[in-house]
């Protein structure tokens, strides 16, 4: 599907990005739980290259991306980085956060690297009226909760790309909502998927 040197080329050009990404996260991190502690010392592949791969699944003709329990952004503003260092199609990301001090950090680094993300401090079902081409999450719930979440933000040809763990089999089993789904390898992890579903009925 990609390799690992296509996903350089996209992050190289995203470098100064990045890495003042990460030290910020890594000073917000000492006040604010924005990611597991033990993570802090690979960021680069844990979170960064781990969000980056999703990049080359997204649509030429997506503009809309709408991203699910945004947590410390990864990998929305992961991809919102990539998107605009690389001239990217998305003209729209909306990160959807229900805690407060997570989406300060969020708005922080938006605003240090003046990426035009929308930061929407809410639970997810209470949105309405938003459409999404791209559907993401990163370790929210389970493949059936978050397409029923998605079901509202669906459109026609809209794609959900989910950072899945070693549960992901089990998960694909127990989902009720009619969709296609595949499954494909995570190149940070050798017990990691992601999955791209489209046809989500709604």
């Amino acid at each position: 599907m990609f390799h690992m040197k296509q996903i350089d080329i996209f992050l190289k050009a995203s470098e100064k990005d990045i890495y003042i990404y990460i030290d910020t996260l890594k000073k917000w991190q000492k006040a604010v739980n924005l990611v597991s502690n033990a993570s802090l010392n690979d960021v680069w592949n844990r979170h960064i290259v781990d969000s980056a791969q999703l990049y080359p699944l997204i649509p030429s003709s997506a503009k809309t991306l709408i991203d699910f329990g945004s947590g410390a952004g990864f990998p929305a503003l992961a991809l919102a980085i990539l998107n605009k260092n690389n001239q990217g199609p998305l003209t729209q990301i909306i990160l959807i956060e229900s805690d407060t001090k997570k989406c300060l950090f969020l708005k922080e680094i938006a605003r240090v690297l003046k990426l035009p993300v929308q930061i929407l401090n809410q639970r997810i079902e209470n949105i309405q009226n938003i459409s999404a081409d791209v559907i993401t999450s990163r370790g929210l719930a389970d493949v059936d909760t978050l397409l029923n979440l998605s079901r509202p933000f669906i459109q026609k040809d809209t794609v959900c790309l989910f950072l899945k763990g070693k549960s992901v089999q089990k998960e694909i089993e127990e989902n009720t909502v009619p969709c296609s789904i595949e499954k494909i390898k995570s190149i940070t992890n050798s017990d990691s998927f992601i999955l791209k579903i489209t046809e989500v009925l709604k």
